[in-house]
């Protein structure tokens, strides 16, 4: 074989390679397919159709879309979503980068930090939602120590101002963890010779978060934040479990309305129109964040 003819060979040994590859994880990737996509494909197509269960199902256009443009709720439990990922969603990045930036060095006792903070990452919603509902409650331990620091101790999730506060406190306790994580295997990888230069050039601690950490952490934090946006525009565990979407449909999100039509009204047509809504809102707002977090300089 001549030496011209060595890497063409050696390109269609690993294109041969390749494919049997591919043979090997096409039967888990048909099933990720299916199983992944195929819901999603299926309820696109029924927004368009009035399907419920035991009744013909026909194709009705563009009518749940006009439902939904008509529909008073549909447009509070909207604003009552973005209400809480416009709360949750920079308090949870907060307090991820906060408490990254806490454990982030090593010193006795930190893997046991780590462990506590990633803890409620880890621990059932429905569960922590019964925990919080007590909490919360009249009497609660939340309630007696806003009437000691004089504030209202009535019960936050019977108070329409109050029960989206508390809601989103629940939020921001379950995903910091999660966001600390991701932020502290970025912080990991920062160069320590960057940080010790600019020290020694005198540069502050500010300085150097804004200069050196905060540049290298941009990637991690547009993740974090798309993730994070999803996460508050599909809330549905703690709402479920705390307040129903009372009182009087202040906590009512959109997760929640699609439920009740799907499971409580079968009207599912109706419900996959809803679903079709918050999956174009999200990613609307995912390439918002693209453009602004996640661009490149």
């Amino acid at each position: 074989m001549s030496v011209d003819t060595l890497p063409k060979a050696r390109q269609r040994y690993r294109w041969r390679e390749a494919r049997i590859a591919l043979l090997f994880v096409l039967p888990c990737l048909l099933l990720f397919i299916a199983f992944r996509f195929g819901p999603a494909v299926a309820g696109g197509v029924l927004s368009f159709t009035d399907y419920t269960i035991g009744a013909d199902t026909n194709w009705i256009g563009l009518e749940n879309l006009r439902r939904l443009n008509e529909d008073p709720l549909f447009w509070r439990a909207l604003r009552t979503t973005l209400t809480i990922a416009l709360l949750a969603v920079p308090l949870s990045i907060l307090m991820s980068l906060g408490m990254a930036l806490l454990v982030r060095r090593a010193f006795r006792g930190s893997k046991l930090f780590r462990s506590i903070f990633f803890l409620p990452v880890i621990t059932s919603l429905v569960l922590a939602g019964i925990v919080f509902t007590w909490i919360f409650s009249e009497g609660g331990p939340w309630t007696s120590v806003m009437g000691w620091l004089g504030f209202a101790d009535r019960a936050w999730l019977s108070d329409t101002t109050l029960v989206i506060p508390a809601i989103v406190i629940v939020a921001v306790w379950g995903r910091f963890g999660f966001g600390m994580l991701i932020l502290l295997a970025r912080l990991q990888d920062v160069p320590r010779e960057l940080e010790e230069a600019a020290l020694a050039d005198g540069a502050g601690a500010w300085q150097r978060f804004r200069y050196i950490i905060l540049p290298e952490l941009k990637p991690a934090l547009f993740f974090l934040a798309v993730i994070e946006t999803t996460f508050s525009f599909q809330i549905f565990d703690t709402v479920y479990v705390m307040t129903g979407g009372g009182p009087a449909n202040s906590s009512y999100v959109l997760v929640y309305q699609l439920y009740d039509q799907a499971f409580r009204y079968f009207d599912f047509g109706y419900a996959s129109a809803i679903g079709l809504a918050l999956f174009v809102m999200t990613f609307i707002v995912a390439m918002i964040q693209r453009l602004t977090l996640g661009r490149e300089r």
